[in-house]
């Protein structure tokens, strides 16, 4: 049975362009924020009754003191555009936080004493910078590489990553770091990990599971799908998986629900 999420009405304390089109929201929810795990994800919904479906945005971050969720998102429709133009003060409607998120122990079992390298591209960059702060926390010893992917030196985030990793760049037009994906940059910086942890386009975790297989490394990733329940309840998103999925029966598993963050050995992309 799927568990029934409460929507909350919560306050939006700040919302600022960090990027062309790139957006930082503070929420305040002690509620969510004390169960919030890296990697998981919230539903946003819209002011307009027209737009029925919620707007899936990863977590970026969470501070159990304040009470505080943040997400970062992108304009990419109509909805998003909503959100972009909130201010503090006001408030939104939001359900969370949902999936299945990162397990930072069992991370820092697989990666010993190497490196925890975290692979972000575009939007995907935001839930890594989240994963980065809870593992430095619980493991202020431990070693960070982040590897981040960018279409341009147009860049957001990366300084806040420095906090915590040593950062390395690609881009698309080689403007800054490596001139082009995140696999060239690791291997042109000879990028060390224990664990490899990644999100992004479907292109590069592809990329990124094969480069884990052939080196013989351990990944996780976090999967990016359009949703429309995001509770489990649909099968809208789903990816396939190398076993038989005991919800569905088949060889698939519900990123909104299984996922994001899943165990790339299991998965068939």
């Amino acid at each position: 049975m799927v568990k029934k999420m409460k929507k909350l009405e919560v306050n939006i304390l700040s919302n600022e362009e960090i990027s062309q089109g790139i957006y930082s929201m503070t929420i305040h929810s002690p509620e969510m924020a004390g169960q919030a795990r890296p990697g998981q994800f919230v539903s946003l919904y819209t002011k307009d009754p027209s737009r029925l479906l919620p707007r899936p945005i990863s977590i970026c971050g969470y501070d159990t003191g304040k009470g505080t969720i943040r997400l970062v998102f992108r304009v990419a429709g109509a909805g998003t555009a909503e959100f972009a133009r909130l201010t503090a003060g006001m408030t939104i409607s939001v359900v969370g936080p949902l999936g299945n998120g990162y397990d930072i122990n069992e991370l820092n079992e697989i990666a010993g004493d190497a490196p925890l390298t975290v692979v972000g591209g575009g939007i995907g960059i935001p839930p890594m910078l989240g994963l980065c702060k809870a593992y430095k926390d619980a493991y202020p010893s431990a070693k960070i590489n982040a590897v981040l992917g960018y279409r341009s030196n147009d860049t957001f985030l990366d300084e806040e990553f420095k906090a915590y990793a040593d950062v390395f760049y690609s881009s698309d037009d080689g403007s800054i770091g490596t001139h082009g994906n995140v696999i060239d940059c690791i291997k042109e910086n000879a990028v060390e990990s224990g664990v490899l942890c990644a999100c992004g386009p479907m292109p590069m975790l592809r990329g990124l599971v094969g480069y884990a297989k052939v080196n013989s490394k351990k990944a996780f990733v976090s999967l990016e799908e359009k949703m429309a329940c995001g509770i489990g309840a649909c099968l809208a998103c789903v990816t396939k998986t190398k076993e038989k999925d005991a919800h569905s029966q088949v060889n698939n598993a519900r990123i909104c629900k299984e996922g994001p963050v899943f165990d790339a050995d299991v998965l068939d992309i």
